[in-house]
Formats: structure tokens, sequence, C-alpha cells
């Protein structure tokens, strides 16, 4: 590698590494793997790096991040079955790192926004983060969850929906 491409990559690693890390400990819900995937995703970056300009690269990275993630997840789901999944959750996602409810269950309080993701399927947590933590614009969600500007639309009013569905059923956000 040539020192001008190595130093891009450095610089694309400082100023990037820490949002891609809380996004992938959102999604992943553990230190561990969203460390590990940090590294596999700028690994993954220096295959394509020379392909993208400065103002793709942030949706380029999460979208690489975003497909570690889930490659990682596959890999977990096939490795560990949920028993009894099927009776909390029906045709969703249900992530391998545990279930969502047995941390809400154990709060006498469901009214906080972190604890009421985890309820959401994964695909909705991953748009709710990108957007409202990230600040990603539409086209930036486009190209980092590859689907078009329609389904981008409709599957944040979705995700949006169903977060305040849960919040209203277990007696809506705290104020504090």
């Amino acid at each position: 590698m040539d020192r001008q491409r190595k130093n891009e990559l450095e610089q694309l690693y400082k100023k990037y590494a820490k949002s891609l890390y809380y996004f992938l400990l959102k999604m992943s819900g553990s230190v561990h793997i969203a460390e590990d995937l940090v590294q596999e995703t700028f690994i993954r970056a220096t295959i394509s790096l020379s392909f993208y300009t400065e103002e793709d690269v942030r949706a380029w990275l999460f979208k690489v991040a975003r497909n570690t993630y889930l490659d990682e997840w596959r890999k977990q789901a096939r490795r560990r079955t949920i028993p009894f999944a099927h009776l909390f959750w029906k045709d969703e996602l249900l992530s391998p790192y545990g279930l969502p409810e047995e941390a809400i269950v154990k709060q006498e309080s469901t009214e906080d926004v972190q604890l009421l993701l985890k309820f959401l399927p994964e695909n909705y947590r991953m748009i709710l983060y990108l957007r409202e933590y990230e600040q990603f614009t539409y086209r930036e969600l486009q190209e980092a969850l590859d689907i078009s500007e329609g389904q981008v639309k409709i599957l944040l009013h979705r995700a949006r929906k169903r977060l305040a569905e849960l919040a209203k059923k277990n007696g809506g956000f705290r104020d504090d």
C-alpha cells in the first residue's frame, strides 16, 4: 500500500471509527463484537477505497459496516438457536445476542428509548440509529442500506411508528 493511500485510510479511520463503533455497538449489543467489526469494516474498506469520493465515503463506510454486522449476525445465528423464540416473535428478525424482552422485563420502567429500541427489528433499529444519531440524509440512508429513496421513507416511517406504539404501550417517554 502506497503512503498516500495509507494516509487516506488513517484519516478515514480517525474521522469515522468512533461513529462506526457506536453504530455497531447499538446493532450488536456487544463491546467486543463492535470493536472487531470496526476493524473488519476498515479491512474491507482498504480493498475498494479508491472508488469513493470524500462525499460518498461516509455512507459507503456505514454500508460496509452494516454488511459486516449482518455477516457476523448470520454466523452467530447459525451457531445458536434461541429456544421458544417463536412464542415471542412471529416474522421478525431475532438478534443472536439475546432476546430484547429479557432486558425490558428486568426493568420496572420501560420508558427509556434505548430499551424500546431493543424491541424493534434489526432494520428498524438500523435506520433509526443512522437517521437520528448519525444524522444521515435520505441519500446517505439509501446508499448505506442499499434501498431506494421510497423504501427509505417507508422504512423510516414504519420504524418511527413502531417505536411510538411501543412507547405508548409502555407508558411513553420520560421527559427528564
